[in-house]
């Protein structure tokens, strides 16, 4: 049985369910174990936010991301905003200035062409404001009752800077974890609105481009270890991602954490875990011990890092995990979410 791989992931499911596309175990399994062996390649297995290519002695990153999210419009943006910002900010977390991006619409007979276009308006404002040119594309239609009006794919470009390796490998014990600002907004905020939940207070996505918050953070030092944009399956997906792949061990501060108060008042009320819950418009970053406080006041002078906070460093002990000192002195782990606490948020 030399070589052999497993065709299909390992929690034996027969079927494809939507817990496959959460961010989580089941996610990693599908991709570890039915489409990395098929396709095959190097660059593939790194299984970063983006895949860091050299072509001509230039390098580059490239990264291509799906959008299904429902409803189309929610407060702080559309799916238009997410398929321009979610591929742009995969692309920084290479340390890339996005150059060009593709756009693919999937639109489902009888959707109001008044929507397509309010979409489509959403997805230029957003390329103008991030700098990046949408330079081809492509559309398909599908029958009526085959999908949700819009769905959207879009792959990017953009040149990745000499000096710069933001990789997790490059992790040691003794880095200094920094999130970018509150947590969990996106994930509230769609859930309120497809829902019909009401938490006491609106709640808005964090839907944003950030670009040009990690170019203030590589102005302070090309030395950043690693960076990440807490998606699907929240921090702590992200969290153990990097802790698997550098061998490290990870601790948070549960109190250090920024959550704001209608996101831990609906997670408390829904029985969710605000480290779980997605985002789009925050970062994580793995930073050297001597550069951490330079980096941290670049991000705090920067509108989408007024938030930034050290959560956390990584550690020798217990390699590969992610565990949370608790307000009462205990610790827990915080494992890889197995499928997706909500779906369909991006």
């Amino acid at each position: 049985m030399t070589g052999w791989t497993c065709p299909a992931p390992l929690r034996d499911r027969p079927r494809v369910v939507m817990g496959h596309g959460g961010g989580g175990a089941l996610s990693a399994e599908l991709v570890q174990h039915l489409f990395a062996p098929a396709f095959g390649g190097d660059v593939l297995a790194r299984l970063g936010d983006s895949a860091a290519v050299t072509l001509g002695g230039v390098r580059l990153a490239f990264s291509t991301d799906s959008y299904v999210v429902r409803p189309l419009f929610f407060p702080g943006g559309s799916i238009g905003d997410l398929a321009v910002n979610g591929t742009v900010n995969d692309l920084a977390m290479s340390g890339a200035q996005a150059a060009y991006l593709s756009c693919g619409f999937v639109l489902e007979e009888g959707v109001e062409m008044s929507v397509v276009a309010r979409v489509a308006e959403a997805m230029g404002a957003a390329a103008r404001a991030a700098g990046v040119e949408i330079a081809t594309g492509d559309t398909k239609v599908v029958e009526a009752g085959h999908g949700d009006g819009v769905y959207i794919n879009t792959a990017g470009i953009g040149i990745i800077p000499d000096g710069v390796d933001l990789r997790p490998e490059r992790v040691v014990p003794g880095d200094v974890v920094i999130v970018s600002g509150e947590i969990g907004l996106h994930g509230v905020a769609i859930m309120s609105v497809r829902e019909g939940l009401e938490f006491g207070v609106d709640v808005e996505s964090d839907c944003a481009a950030l670009g040009g918050l990690v170019r203030s953070m590589l102005a302070v030092t090309p030395d950043l270890h690693v960076l990440r944009d807490p998606t699907r399956g929240g921090l702590a997906a992200s969290l153990n991602e990097i802790a698997a792949a550098s061998g490290t061990g990870v601790v948070i501060h549960e109190r250090a954490v920024p959550v704001p108060a209608a996101v831990a008042n609906a997670c408390a009320i829904l029985g969710l875990d605000p480290l779980y819950v997605a985002n789009e418009g925050k970062l994580v970053a793995f930073v050297p011990r001597e550069h951490a406080e330079a980096v941290l006041a670049a991000m705090r002078a920067h509108p989408l890092g007024r938030g930034a906070t050290v959560v956390g460093e990584a550690v020798d002990a217990h390699p590969g995990l992610v565990v949370a000192r608790t307000a009462l002195g205990g610790t827990r782990v915080v494992d890889l979410p197995i499928g997706e606490q909500l779906p369909r948020i991006c």
